[in-house]
């Protein structure tokens, strides 16, 4: 049944033929094989039913009952081998669409983590999720299925058409007329349905997203005694997807009986015709048994050959979303300078093979070693994250090697921003950033990240265990390095309490485990790492008071030496900062430590005496 399934068609068909052939390109001799099996097997069909002909013409109508049987397994053999090749292109397609398939999605997955992050904003997760899924599936099940059946149909279509032209040119007069009406119908059926279908998966969407949205807010529903509205809402979503479903499905559930009935009226005028032929002596008694047997066979290839090019084109609508999604620009990286190992002799560094503790930035031309301390510095830096609106204004800062900063603010202020640009997720518009006097865009991107820890407000952990989401931050690391960071981080206590300790299974971003633990061991993952630069971006907002002093001189001990920005809304977590900038619409209007700034009685001091709150 030839059927509309919900996909748009392709904006750019050619394009991402070619993109797709690139991929079968690389298996191109398994495809020609499958393409060689199909045409046997559909020319054994095509062949087989001809032989009928000289069956019935020099076998049976003589008598011949010697010759009767040497045709029959001749025809038997014939199929036998078509059965064989189907089997064969059958079982070598599921091959290459998988190893095709695998290959998109190694290098879609692999693209995917070179796109900056702004292209990451601008993107849902579940569009991004339905590239890998639905638009990946749909490519596989074409290839799977659609790629022979088409090649199959149009060859068992155009052989047929063929044959029947061999045996009687008068008669396929009337199986062409026949054909065109089919077309006509299928046609006609495919607009009215495809519009419905389109109609139904909008309907479908709005359904899901009503069930994941009430089903995700169910406490709220019931804290508000929401039940009776929500589930008239359901009743009015429900109904208008019933009523478009039913629409979609009477149109295409005509599309069967309709080509079969014409099929059957094709096959009783051709049979009463080819019967007159018989009787006057126009045609054969072989040719009129070979004919009608190729006029029951027409309707199946159109039908196979109209649905298969629905799903292929649904295919390639998904694989132009894919090939989309892979064209994007990656992020840049022209940086040349890198990281390595560093030890120290007689007061000069030089690079090692092996881990030191210490490493420095090499530099490319000369090869010379800046140690590696952790100053970072901003000079006038501008930046907005979409143009003509600008976060940062001419921001200027310093932060010497082993300076706890903090950042306060109220929201929008520029305070995360000012650490998305040092980790250089997104690119500034004018000014420098540089880090131990070097421009961090001279430093290749994944060196400048490997020196830098972060530990962020929204913690996200990994499916494995405590011990492997800890090992994050620094996938060598050892048992005891493991059981040191959670102890600085406060986490090892709580650790312990659990069944399986260490190897505690973590699912559904560590759901099993409490907001703040989770934030425990986010920091025990940044302390395991032991960067010469960390960040805390509101690290311990999901952390109760007695236990936010705990962490905090266990932080102390992997601050010290290290550069240090701190965000937070609890002004009591940054008293100890070396120094404290205000922020205001992206400029810095008060800097200086905690008892210079209470002196200044300005905007710090409004925030700590809870004159002026935080938005």
């Amino acid at each position: 049944m030839a059927r509309y399934v919900g996909y748009k068609r392709p904006k750019d068909t050619k394009k991402t033929i070619l993109h797709l052939m690139k991929y079968l390109g690389m298996h191109k001799w398994m495809f020609m094989l499958v393409a060689l099996l199909v045409l046997i097997s559909a020319g054994a069909n095509i062949m087989g039913t001809y032989l009928l002909k000289p069956v019935i013409n020099q076998f049976i109508l003589p008598g011949d009952k010697k010759g009767l049987l040497l045709a029959v397994a001749g025809m038997g053999a014939m199929y036998a081998c078509g059965a064989l090749a189907t089997l064969g292109y059958n079982q070598l397609m599921i091959c290459s669409a998988q190893k095709v398939v695998k290959e998109i999605r190694a290098d879609l997955f692999a693209h995917v983590q070179k796109l900056p992050l702004k292209y990451f904003d601008a993107h849902t997760h579940g569009e991004l999720m339905s590239r890998f899924t639905n638009d990946v599936d749909t490519v596989q099940e074409a290839m799977n299925n659609s790629f022979a059946m088409i090649i199959q149909s149009f060859m068992m279509l155009f052989g047929t058409v063929v044959m029947m032209m061999v045996l009687s040119i008068r008669l396929s007069l009337i199986v062409v007329i026949f054909l065109l009406l089919m077309f006509a119908f299928i046609k006609f059926n495919g607009k009215r349905s495809k519009k419905y279908f389109q109609r139904q998966q909008e309907e479908l969407g709005k359904i899901n997203g009503f069930v994941e949205e009430m089903t995700a807010g169910l406490k709220v529903e019931k804290v508000f005694n929401h039940e009776k509205k929500d589930f008239e809402t359901f009743r009015r979503i429900n109904e208008d997807l019933r009523r478009e479903s039913t629409n979609a499905l009477t149109f295409s559930g005509m599309m069967v009986p309709t080509i079969v009935s014409l099929s059957y009226v094709n096959y009783a005028v051709s049979a009463c015709v080819g019967g007159l032929f018989t009787l006057t002596g126009l045609l054969d008694l072989g040719s009129l048994a070979s004919y009608l047997v190729y006029v029951r066979q027409s309707a199946m290839p159109l039908n196979q050959f109209t649905q298969q090019v629905n799903f292929l084109l649904a295919a390639l609508s998904g694989a132009e979303r894919i090939f989309e999604m892979m064209e994007e620009e990656p992020e840049p990286d022209e940086g040349r300078v890198t990281l390595c190992n560093a030890a120290e002799d007689e007061g000069r560094f030089k690079e090692s093979e092996t881990y030191t503790g210490k490493f420095a930035w090499k530099l490319p031309e000369t090869g010379e070693l800046v140690p590696l301390k952790g100053d970072v510095r901003f000079h006038e830096v501008v930046f907005g994250y979409v143009p003509g609106k600008k976060i940062l204004n001419g921001i200027s800062l310093y932060a010497k090697p082993g300076q706890k900063i903090a950042f306060v603010g109220s929201t929008g202020a520029g305070k995360t921003t000012i650490i998305n640009l040092v980790n250089r997720f997104y690119e500034i518009q004018s000014g420098t950033i540089t880090y131990d006097g070097i421009d961090i865009r001279d430093i290749r991107k994944d060196d400048l990240r490997r020196s830098l820890a972060m530990v962020i407000q929204e913690t996200h952990l990994f499916t494995g265990t405590i011990a492997d989401n800890i090992r994050y931050g620094k996938l060598d690391a050892s048992e005891k390095e493991i059981r040191a960071a959670a102890e600085i981080a406060n986490a090892d206590s709580f650790i312990r309490r659990l069944p399986q300790g260490y190897d505690t299974m973590l699912y559904s971003d560590g759901s099993n485990l409490s907001q703040g633990q989770r934030q425990l061991l986010a920091i025990a993952r940044a302390a395991v790492a032991k960067p010469p630069v960390l960040v805390l971006d509101e690290a311990t907002s999901s952390i109760d008071t007695r236990t936010e002093r705990m962490i905090e001189k266990g932080m102390d001990g992997i601050m010290e030496g290290r550069t240090v920005f701190v965000i937070a809304h609890r002004l009591s977590t940054v008293r100890n900062a070396k120094a404290i900038m205000v922020l205001e619409k992206g400029e810095i209007i008060e800097r200086g430590s905690h008892e210079e700034l209470l002196e200044q009685k300005g905007r710090y001091y409004q925030l700590y005496t809870g004159q002026f709150e935080l938005e």
